[in-house]
């Protein structure tokens, strides 16, 4: 497995690669779980090579202190990555992304204000801003996120639409504990009786009740309530439990 913490070593080891063309990439905040690992094999299927990053990206964090509490493991995330298959890791630096500071960003101004926008000022922002940059760093022909951030996939696979840029953005289904709970990096941070109440948000995301009934048993249950909305065939949704935000959706 090779590792790139320099940006201009990728692009001269990419410059030299045969058939070029065929690259997958899975990019990620770290603290790898089961759902970035299907990512991973689905692009490994689909594709000659494929490339991973790991950036936790500053500018997506609208609360300082979430970004302090992200959890981080890097070593643990080289030794997931390697057992997964993966030949390719890219480390860059914040120093080496954001260049030029924060100065020029990607904005959409129609979905990326609804449900997760809403919540989370500038959020989307920062997501497009550090996936256009890897996107041209790593220059893929096929990128894959999971449909557990699908607001997130769609302004992805949109933007790259109207930039007419050549990559084939894939969603892949969400992957689930036995009890529901989407996997997430943020599971981490529930303690115990959070970790056991959590499920109920899927639970009562998918139970067909109205969006009141909704919000009524999510705070019997101990969730404070962001929002539940219903997107085109979608319901989505976003609640806290105790410090821990949680968000999932699912088809109607």
């Amino acid at each position: 497995m090779r590792l790139f913490k320099d940006i201009k070593d990728w692009e001269v080891f990419r410059s030299k690669m045969n058939d070029s063309s065929n690259i997958g990439f899975v990019p990620t905040m770290g603290s790898l779980h089961k759902g970035h690992i299907s990512l991973m094999k689905r692009s490994i299927e689909e594709n000659r090579y494929t490339a991973v990053s790991i950036f936790i990206n500053p500018t997506q964090f609208d609360n300082k202190n979430d970004l302090k509490n992200y959890p981080i493991n890097i070593q643990n995330d080289l030794e997931i990555l390697e057992s997964t298959g993966i030949k390719y890791v890219l480390l860059p630096t914040e120093k080496d992304i954001y260049k030029n500071g924060y100065n020029f960003r990607i904005s959409e101004h129609n979905y990326s204000l609804q449900m997760e926008g809403l919540s989370r000022e500038g959020h989307f922002e920062g997501v497009l801003t550090i996936v256009m940059k890897l996107l041209n760093i790593v220059q893929p022909h096929s990128a894959y996120f999971g449909e557990k951030d699908f607001q997130q996939f769609k302004l992805i696979r949109n933007m790259c639409k109207s930039f007419f840029m050549n990559i084939n953005i894939i969603p892949c289904k969400t992957i689930r504990e036995e009890d529901g709970l989407a996997f997430s990096s943020r599971n981490l941070l529930l303690n115990e009786s959070e970790r056991a109440i959590a499920p109920k948000f899927y639970q009562t995301l998918i139970s067909k009740k109205s969006i009141e009934e909704m919000h009524k048993d999510l705070k019997k249950y101990g969730f404070i309530v962001e929002y539940i909305e219903k997107n085109n065939d979608r319901i989505f949704g976003s609640v806290k439990l105790g410090k821990i935000r949680l968000i999932d959706n699912e088809t109607l």
